[in-house]
């Protein structure tokens, strides 16, 4: 069935139908259409993606029309891929205007997202080449710069889960830029221009030089979340509403973040996780799974609070406190007394302490209400059953 003007709800649901059937057809997990900033001394090289949506495991019948759109504007797709990608064209839009009819006017403020994609597509006169749709049929290693941003806004908008996703090599897709605002410039095109640029007084003021953009290139977070320095939070990290990223000693990476209210003054290395309610404090460092912890990612629980200048490269469970200063590693050797053991165990009925005055930390990993402490006159690293109630500053989240 060629895409017309579709004339009712009833007529775009039978054409979905329709190009569902096709052969070999597979729902894209995730989909959208971006513009793109392309090298200024190569403009084959992809530098960034701009999303303004995303679609992950949802919107399924606009994923069609785009499929069929893209075929009738003779752009072949082969669904045996993990990825498609394609420089979109004016008889893409056309098309995939005629399919959404029943939905133009429709397509406002939180309706039909996709629609008002399209819609904003047809008001531009030329699109030239600058605007890519990419279709992902399976999350394997990303193979385009545009999979790599598809991805990462899938992680920063909250729509897929931290640590569930392929990013493997996304080092090595995306290119390292100076980035200027929102505008990444080729490091080479710099260079070749400096002279000209520094005496017409044109050369930029750069912002950083990077791989990933940062978070606030990108996102825009909840209105309870604040964000005090923009360089604290990369691209693909996660924020949910209520949590608060001080200047100083703070930074979030990507495929890590927060599950709730967090006040964040530390670091929260990639891959790590921090729960609702906890407290990473000034200076304090989770440890990622290239910094440390022999590829175990790190979970903070609920209600945790990690003393300034702490290091933790164990999970922790909820209600949870490392002391300012007090490193805890897998390999850290920890002490407890017998009447402190007792309380830990009946604060984590299902674990299996063995009846002994040392444990290592991996011993302790994902137990709650431990207090990990360093004994003032010894040195040595202790435990004992948290009886402090880790509460953030409701006003301030």
């Amino acid at each position: 069935m060629a895409i017309n003007t579709i004339g009712s709800v009833d007529e775009f649901k039978a054409l979905i139908t329709d190009i569902k059937s096709q052969e070999g057809y597979r729902d894209p997990i995730g989909f959208g259409i971006a513009r793109v900033d392309r090298g200024q001394k190569n403009a084959d090289k992809i530098l960034q993606a701009n999303f303004p949506i995303i679609n992950w495991n949802e919107n399924f019948g606009s994923g069609a029309v785009f499929i069929k759109a893209l075929q009738e504007a003779n752009i072949n797709i082969d669904f045996s891929e993990s990825e498609f990608v394609a420089t979109i064209n004016d008889e893409f839009v056309k098309n995939a205007m005629s399919a959404f009819n029943p939905y133009l006017d429709l397509a406002i403020e939180d309706e039909h997202k996709n629609v008002q994609v399209i819609k904003m597509l047809s008001s531009i006169e030329d699109i030239g080449k600058n605007f890519r749709i990419i279709l992902l049929f399976e999350d394997v290693a990303p193979k385009s710069v545009e999979a790599v941003y598809l991805k990462l806004y899938a992680l920063s908008k909250r729509k897929a889960k931290l640590r569930s996703l392929n990013l493997n090599g996304a080092f090595g897709i995306l290119t390292n830029v100076a980035w200027v605002g929102n505008t990444p410039y080729e490091l080479e095109y710099l260079r070749e221009n400096e002279i000209e640029m520094k005496l017409k007084g044109t050369f930029p003021c750069i912002d950083s030089v990077d791989k990933f953009p940062r978070y606030l290139q990108h996102i825009i977070p909840d209105d309870n979340t604040r964000i005090l320095d923009s360089s604290k939070v990369r691209m693909g990290a996660s924020l949910a509403g209520g949590t608060t990223v001080m200047p100083g000693a703070s930074y979030i990476n990507f495929n890590a973040g927060t599950l709730g209210p967090v006040m964040v003054e530390g670091r929260i290395s990639s891959s790590a996780i921090v729960g609702s309610g906890s407290d990473v404090g000034g200076g304090a460092s989770i440890l990622g799974v290239l910094s440390g912890t022999d590829g175990n990612p790190i979970s903070i629980g609920e209600n945790t609070l990690l003393g300034a200048n702490s290091i933790t490269g164990i999970p922790l469970g909820d209600g949870c406190i490392v002391d300012a200063g007090v490193t805890v590693l897998a390999g850290t050797k920890i002490k407890i007394s017998s009447d402190e053991l007792k309380l830990i165990r009946e604060a984590n009925p299902e674990a299996s302490l063995e009846e002994k005055e040392y444990f290592k930390g991996i011993e302790l990993q994902g137990l709650n209400g431990i207090h990990y402490r360093q004994d003032s006159t010894t040195g040595e690293a202790i435990a004992k059953r948290s009886t402090r109630e880790v509460k953030l500053n409701e006003d301030l989240h």
